[in-house]
């Protein structure tokens, strides 16, 4: 039998009487918050190489409200990436922990106000009592490119010792990096490993490296079938 709770039948909530009034709590699906376009950039490529490098096995959310408590709406996260060892299901509008758990993974690109201690603290705050087992958070606002984790030890998050700009993901068995990608001098990226570097590529990398294939393929093509007009060129000058 599950262990998860199930709300009870319309029909059956219908028939039942109350104490008091039932109150409805609303968990908002979205809100009106600034964003830069740098910032929606970024999130949006780590989103789209996470979703399809990780395929349907799990679950990859972006920029959602991730709630923690029953009680409080007020009680809420929105991860720049989320992810959940554990298939998506119906499209999510909004997370619950208590219907969904807690996701396994966040990662947070740091915007000029997460980058100020007050508002960081409590964003970080939120994340220990949610419950992930790994928190990843990337600076590139400033001129030394930062990336720190986080990960969950005896019940507390735990910052791990990063050097340099790449950290395995303990998680999820793939590296964090930080490079360049299109037209972005640096992001967060996801490599399979780091010596050598070997990154997941983006959708416009597989298509120019696919784009490249095809053009050497031709040209080996074509630098075939002129050898052979030269070595059949040859053969009937013998023949004279």
């Amino acid at each position: 039998m599950s262990s998860q709770s199930h709300p009870a039948a319309p029909l059956a909530q219908e028939r039942a009487k109350y104490v008091e009034p039932v109150k409805s709590l609303h968990f908002p699906a979205s809100a009106q918050v600034p964003e830069t376009q740098l910032h929606l950039d970024l999130r949006t490529l780590l989103y789209q190489l996470l979703s399809n490098y990780l395929g349907h096995g799990y679950t990859v959310g972006s920029d959602q409200f991730v709630y923690l408590d029953a009680s409080d709406p007020g009680r809420c996260v929105a991860p720049d990436v989320y992810i959940k060892q554990a298939p998506r299901g119906e499209p999510i509008k909004t997370w619950k922990v208590w219907e969904r758990g807690a996701p396994d993974v966040a990662v947070e690109v740091i915007s000029d106000k997460d980058s100020k201690p007050g508002p960081w603290g409590e964003k970080f705050a939120t994340y220990q009592a949610l419950g992930v087992q790994e928190l990843d958070a990337v600076d590139l606002l400033t001129p030394e490119p930062k990336l720190r984790v986080w990960n969950r030890i005896d019940e507390v998050l735990t910052e791990r010792l990063v050097q340099g700009t790449c950290a395995e993901s303990l998680v999820l068995g793939l590296h964090w990096v930080i490079a360049p990608v299109d037209s972005l001098p640096r992001a967060l990226r996801i490599a399979t490993q780091v010596e050598p570097l070997v990154l997941v590529p983006t959708e416009l990398e597989r298509a120019q490296a696919e784009a490249e294939r095809a053009q050497a393929e031709a040209e080996r093509a074509d630098q075939l079938e002129a050898r052979v007009r030269q070595l059949e060129a040859q053969l009937k000058q013998k023949d004279f």
